[in-house]
């Protein structure tokens, strides 16, 4: 039996053993996790691997455990936040699929005010990147909002509701997600269509053209955005509508560029920042509309087929700093780090930007699959430069060989 046989069946033997210890059925575990029955049979036996990450963070998920403990081997004291976040899909997925609005919610949900800090506070969560602590306090807020509209206070419910699930899909589709980020943006949309806001009715349409890119439906994201950024025209007027309206503009110019639509992508780029211009730096909607965010998008959008060298340009005049630490600002030095990959010979600066990411937003670094590709190339040809020990550190953080 060689090696890779040998650890798949150890592994298969520590998903069985998980199993049997709950009494459940191949066919009842699988439909946790959201794989075919004898998919979840085949790696029981060791006739499949499940060295995918997200397969096995589903699985563990599925079994209530962390993928390391499936894994069979230590994970470092700063990773079993990493992990933590993954084992918490489930719990997310669960609570989106039983917030239906068409069916009537059950019990009683705290005080509006109460559920409105704890919004507040899942907001800064995911503005700092703590997807462990979204998936933690999400699926029981997710519930408590659906009850609570229901109730007097309705309008104000439902706005929760729709911030709640916006979060909910965008941290999904960080980790990896896509399909759950979609039900996730499903859910908001039907909340926003629920209270009847248009400007909410704009963010959901984000939320779901986010979702449909990650999935690889380039086209169905750009309608999306297209026809909801036509919708909100109208509605320039309430507080929130342009900066939603400049979003749509960066999904549709993402959804363009990937589907080789170049001169659609750079019009609707354009058409973003000079909106952005306008309006300036604005934390309206939490969304952080405004010039940095623009040229933050653009780098995001050029590095993986354009020009590297652009994206080195923009990082050079845009100051990250004028928006706060998190999300946007790991996308600024993440793409930098790609880009300065991409042209060769920068490596040690690539490094650099690379842990400043990971200082920033360490779960959302260990979960990038597009970064985990970046260090796997710079360890396959620069180990032994300046930075090499650095470099293996974060390769070792983020599993990658």
């Amino acid at each position: 039996m060689g090696p890779l046989r040998s650890a798949g069946l150890e592994l298969g033997e520590r998903i069985r053993a998980r199993r049997l210890l709950r009494g459940w059925s191949v066919r009842y575990a699988a439909s946790r996790a959201g794989v075919s029955h004898a998919t979840w049979s085949r790696i029981e036996r060791g006739l499949q691997t499940a060295d995918n990450r997200f397969m096995l963070a589903d699985i563990a998920g599925a079994l209530e455990c962390a993928p390391a403990d499936l894994a069979g081997v230590g994970v470092p004291a700063h990773d079993r936040v990493t992990a933590s976040a993954q084992a918490g899909v489930l719990g997310l997925r669960r609570a989106l699929i039983d917030i239906d609005l068409t069916e009537p919610p059950d019990g009683a949900a705290p005080m509006l005010a109460e559920l409105r800090r704890s919004v507040e506070v899942v907001e800064a969560l995911y503005r700092a990147c703590d997807y462990a602590g979204v998936a933690r306090l999400l699926p029981e807020l997710l519930r408590d909002l659906h009850t609570e509209t229901a109730g007097p206070d309705q309008a104000e419910a439902l706005r929760l509701l729709c911030i709640a699930t916006s979060i909910a899909s965008t941290t999904l589709r960080a980790l990896g997600h896509p399909a759950d980020a979609w039900l996730g943006a499903e859910r908001c949309r039907d909340t926003a269509e629920e209270s009847g806001d248009p400007v909410l009715r704009g963010h959901a349409a984000y939320a779901m053209a986010r979702a449909a890119v990650a999935c690889g439906s380039y086209q169905r994201g750009q309608t999306l955005a297209e026809r909801a950024a036509g919708d909100l025209l109208p509605h320039l007027g309430r507080a929130g509508a342009a900066e939603t309206l400049g979003t749509l503009f960066l999904v549709a110019a993402l959804a363009s560029r990937c589907r080789g639509r170049l001169d659609d992508s750079q019009e609707w780029l354009n058409e973003a920042a000079a909106l952005a211009l306008r309006i300036g730096e604005t934390d309206t909607t939490r969304m952080f509309f405004g010039p940095t965010n623009v040229d933050i998008w653009r780098m995001s959008i050029e590095v993986d087929d354009g020009d590297p060298a652009q994206v080195v340009e923009i990082a050079r005049r845009t100051d990250p700093a004028a928006i706060p630490a998190g999300i946007r600002q790991v996308f600024y030095y993440a793409d930098t780090a790609r880009a300065l990959v991409r042209l060769g010979g920068r490596d040690r600066e690539a490094i650099r930007f690379l842990l400043t990411a990971e200082r920033i937003a360490p779960q959302h670094v260990r979960t990038s699959t597009e970064l985990a590709v970046t260090v796997r190339s710079l360890l396959d040809r620069s180990r032994r430069q300046a930075g090499g020990a650095e470099l293996r550190a974060l390769g070792e953080r983020m599993r990658v060989a």
